[in-house]
């Protein structure tokens, strides 16, 4: 199964963790203070918020696979439309370790396809400034695409 991804820089997360919590019925999966995550079934979705964007607003759209197997045929169907590419291979963002690919679209919309090996206890394990890109968004897109954010 696959799951849509939506990540939302926002100015007050208590505030927009009540909001969104309001919004869905349900409280986040996981809460940081400076990040939460809802992993909802109906619609399925793994919607995160955080203050480590840039702007208020969508900070980056993706794909959330739940094995391996389907994260290799998002990457091999982006290949084949000869979609600029970053693999960033695995990686470590948003309180998780990850397997993930980046593509950006044609508006500069950067979209991450991923699997989820595991949690980590820290935002990401590599230094990163306090502000900027919520995760690891394509910083290092190839030049054919304009990246949506810069991190990671």
């Amino acid at each position: 199964m696959k799951r849509f991804h939506v990540h939302l820089h926002v100015d007050d997360l208590s505030r927009s963790i009540d909001f969104y919590s309001q919004l869905f019925a349900a409280r986040p999966t996981r809460t940081e203070n400076d990040y939460a995550k809802w992993m909802l079934e109906d619609p399925p979705v793994n919607f995160a918020i955080s203050t480590r964007g840039s702007r208020p607003g969508i900070d980056h759209l993706g794909i959330q696979t739940d094995d391996a197997a389907e994260l290799a045929a998002l990457k091999a169907r982006a290949q084949a439309a000869d979609m600029a590419l970053r693999d960033e291979g695995s990686t470590t963002c948003c309180y998780a370790r990850s397997e993930k690919h980046w593509i950006t679209d044609p508006q500069g919309v950067a979209w991450e396809h991923f699997h989820t090996l595991g949690d980590i206890p820290v935002f990401s394990e590599a230094a990163q400034p306090a502000t900027g890109a919520a995760c690891c968004a394509p910083g290092a897109v190839p030049v054919a695409v304009k990246p949506a954010s810069r991190c990671c």
